[in-house]
């Protein structure tokens, strides 16, 4: 079995949890408010926003034993420069006020997965990051194309207010080939921080979607 095989084991319960999330499943069976679409793309847009810095300040702060990774990350960055906006161009296709998401602050879970990731790299082992990535990437393979169809289907939107949706879905495809073989190659103490980061970034990132619905409760601004 694969290291990415076993990671996927032994994240089996906060992924079931995190697909459990009463918007997730509305979302997929259709029942997607334009509301919600809106709040999904706005705190989307406040975590998406910092991958590139995350992914620049990972690279500077991996140590020897993980030079190997400095490649990869740079592969990452020029991939992931500019999505955030993409994610604006949907919020303005779909009818919302993008200028007003940019000048926003996060709710709290989204600061929350933000705060985390940077001290993660910073004070933590940085090859754990690549747990957070697993977390995103995979759960964009499983649900995002599918549910692009969903709320499409469920909002009479166009295709531009789903570029974010349908070009991560694709994309995350590759990617998580290339993140196999990048775990594969790690010593085993980094892939248990893989596997205990992972674990953490299931349950920050599904608080995201749990505060979607009562966002009264969660906010910071």
């Amino acid at each position: 079995m694969s290291f990415y095989e076993q990671l996927t084991a032994a994240t089996q319960k906060e992924r079931d949890q995190l697909l459990t999330v009463p918007i997730i499943a509305d979302c997929l069976q259709g029942r997607v408010k334009l509301t919600d679409y809106h709040a999904f793309l706005s705190q989307a847009y406040h975590h998406v926003r910092h991958t590139t810095p995350l992914l620049m300040s990972l690279g500077g702060r991996l140590p020897e034993r993980l030079a190997w990774l400095r490649p990869a990350v740079a592969e990452y960055i020029e991939e992931e420069i500019g999505h955030e906006e993409w994610i604006l161009n949907d919020i303005r296709a779909a009818g919302g006020d993008a200028d007003a998401v940019r000048d926003s602050r996060p709710e709290l879970p989204a600061e929350l997965m933000v705060a985390y990731a940077y001290d993660l790299v910073n004070r933590g082992n940085p090859a754990g990051f690549f747990g957070m990535v697993y977390v995103l990437e995979g759960t964009s393979v499983a649900l995002a194309l599918m549910a692009a169809d969903r709320i499409q289907q469920g909002l009479k939107l166009p295709d531009a207010a789903f570029s974010y949706l349908r070009s991560h879905g694709t994309l995350d495809q590759e990617h998580t080939k290339y993140l196999a073989e990048l775990l594969e190659q790690m010593a085993p103490e980094d892939r248990q921080d893989v596997v205990r980061y992972a674990r953490v970034f299931y349950h920050l990132y599904g608080d995201i979607f749990r505060a979607l619905s009562q966002p009264e409760a969660v906010s910071c601004n």
